[in-house]
């Protein structure tokens, strides 16, 4: 069973830009008033070369010349000071994007870690691998390169636009009736821009789960001959990635060619109404010279704009996805209340993965300190469910699972893992040396420690390793087989040390003399310890304490091996099946 995990509205993703302005505020009003200051010595040139343009038509020849030289020399400071402020404004706006991105990065990171493990298992495959890959990754660059640019463009066309109403309200007007054009067709373009480029950031994510699992899970393909099932799966996926894409792409051959049409429009109204003007004598041709040059400058810090928009977009799509995270399901508040003992209470559990059907239907087991319990039964019974209730991986739908009488889910993580470990098939070795892989279990332990917990798990191939465990493993570094993967994982297990561990297939990818050797280990190494195994091989059974067996999403028989052979009941069905009887 699967589930999106949600995304962000437009006002949450509003408050959340809101909150990072004002984590850094200060150096946000730095960058408005760099802008702010470029802007104005980039209006100072256009104003001026107006002024000598009337200084020329009505100043006697020398003083126009001595006024001219005076006038180009202002201009040229003017802009070099913009030169220098822009610069330095784009400066401080990366910084402050890096820090932003920063600050985004660690709360994606926070509210990831602090999803319950069902929530993540449940999400849509490789949905938040992309939401921490792909759309923060975006975001962050937005933060650095587009949005100081972009802020910089939008305080420049304010005060190009300002300049313009201040020489000339009537040729003003005229800029502001002419940028209608322009408004108009960003709203269009805006009102479909977010739905298409979130279409696209789910697209990639379904793409990016379909082409993982088929690589990961290439040998299965090829031997169940699943090659043109899974191809046709690629090949729809990447259909409507392609499809999102292209739709995207038209929103913007409507946007860019208007806007380009548009650019034109507010320079030919100021030079005709200019033009009329000036013939009346009510402007002069200085002003509307200066006005044409100033509509002039609007069309780069424009281009800037629409050259980012796409960005800023994808950008925003891609902060909605992170954002979404804050409302997803959160692990509750950690139990304040200690175990009183290390007992497990199974009483009443009923279960089912998501709107489901239900797979537990009133579990009732109870789990001594210490002793070695067998779970068994047919595939689709519930064991591995009850596994994951055991460990606090997920919550009984109804009833309660209890250690010392506080409900396993409730405990705080680093308690629930010295309480009780869950082990199964599936191991993740990380890019690291060997040792700081085992360390993860136990930060303090020598290598002595680390040795012993190898030798326990029969991992002796360690020691055959060119650094030992120096050796850097997973990844492209040295290649680990699934066995030996599986092998460090119990390893990790003897160094937690925890109350309980519970094995689900756990040594499923060892041949059966080392799995039995491993399971012993295991067994000497926690003794004392309360060990909980969903058997697949029956042998496991027959050396456990008690067995439980499941039928249907209940306990149907519970006891020792002898006992539940010596009753004819499912187990010992089971037991003649495996030895061929």
């Amino acid at each position: 069973m699967t589930a999106a995990l949600p995304v962000a509205g437009p006002a949450l993703v509003r408050r959340a830009v809101l909150g990072e302005i004002r984590a850094d505020r200060p150096v946000f009003a730095v960058i408005l008033l760099l802008n702010a200051l470029a802007a104005g010595a980039g209006l100072v040139g256009p104003w001026l070369l107006g002024s000598i343009v009337d200084t020329v038509k009505n100043a006697p020849g020398h003083a126009a010349v001595a006024t001219v030289d005076r006038l180009a020399l202002v201009i040229v400071g003017c802009t070099l000071a913009q030169v220098v402020l822009s610069r330095y404004a784009l400066y401080v706006g990366s910084r402050f994007g890096e820090r932003t991105a920063a600050r985004i990065r660690e709360r994606f990171l926070d509210r990831t870690l602090a999803l319950p493990a069902a929530t993540v298992e449940q999400a849509v495959g490789g949905d938040l691998v992309t939401r921490g890959t792909t759309d923060v990754t975006t975001v962050a660059s937005t933060l650095r390169d587009a949005v100081p640019e972009v802020v910089i463009a939008l305080v420049q066309i304010l005060f190009i636009i300002a300049a313009v109403l201040v020489i000339d309200p009537l040729l003003g007007l005229c800029v502001l009736s002419s940028l209608v054009v322009i408004s108009v067709v960003l709203r269009w373009y805006l009102r479909r821009a977010r739905a298409g480029y979130l279409a696209v950031s789910a697209a990639n994510s379904v793409l990016a789960e379909v082409l993982t699992t088929t690589a990961s899970g290439a040998r299965t393909v090829e031997a169940l001959g699943l090659q043109q099932r899974r191809t046709e799966a690629s090949e729809a996926a990447i259909a409507t990635a392609v499809r999102t894409r292209l739709h995207t792409l038209w929103l913007r051959t409507v946007l860019f060619p208007t806007v380009e049409i548009s650019y034109i429009l507010p320079v030919v109204c100021v030079l005709l109404v200019g033009g009329y003007l000036y013939d009346d004598g009510l402007v002069s041709l200085g002003a509307v010279i200066a006005c044409a040059l100033y509509l002039r400058q609007v069309v780069s810090p424009l281009d800037t704009i629409l050259t980012w928009v796409e960005d800023l977009q994808s950008s925003s799509a891609s902060y909605a996805r992170i954002e979404g995270l804050a409302a997803a399901p959160q692990a509750g508040e950690p139990s304040r209340v200690e175990p009183a003992d290390d007992r497990i209470e199974v009483a009443g559990v009923r279960y089912a993965y998501g709107t489901g059907r239900e797979v537990l239907h009133g579990v009732d087991l109870d789990i001594r300190p210490g002793e070695r319990l067998a779970v068994v039964g047919p595939s689709g019974a519930g064991k591995s469910t009850l596994g994951r209730l055991l460990a606090g991986v997920d919550r009984p739908g109804a009833g309660a699972v209890t250690v010392g009488r506080v409900p396993v889910a409730d405990l705080a993580p680093e308690r629930l893992r010295r309480q009780v470990v869950l082990v199964t098939q599936e191991h993740h070795v990380f890019h690291d040396t060997v040792r700081d892989n085992l360390l993860i279990a136990r930060p303090d332990a020598a290598d002595a420690e680390l040795h012993a917990a190898l030798a326990a798990v029969g991992a002796d191939w360690v020691d055959e390793l060119s650094a030992g465990l120096s050796t850097l493993v997973g990844g492209d570094a040295h290649p680990l087989d699934g066995a030996q993967a599986q092998q460090l994982a119990l390893a990790r297990v003897v160094l937690a040390d925890p109350h309980t561990l519970i094995l689900d297939e756990a040594t499923a990818l060892l041949d059966p003399a080392t799995a039995r050797s491993a399971e012993r280990a295991l067994a000497a190494v926690l003794k004392g310890r309360t060990v909980i195994a969903i058997a697949h091989r029956l042998q496991t059974a027959h050396d456990a304490d008690r067995v439980a067996v499941m039928e249907a999403g209940l306990v149907a028989e519970l006891g020792s091996h002898d006992e539940l052979v010596a009753a004819d009941g499912a187990y010992a069905a089971l037991w003649r099946s495996w030895h061929g009887g």
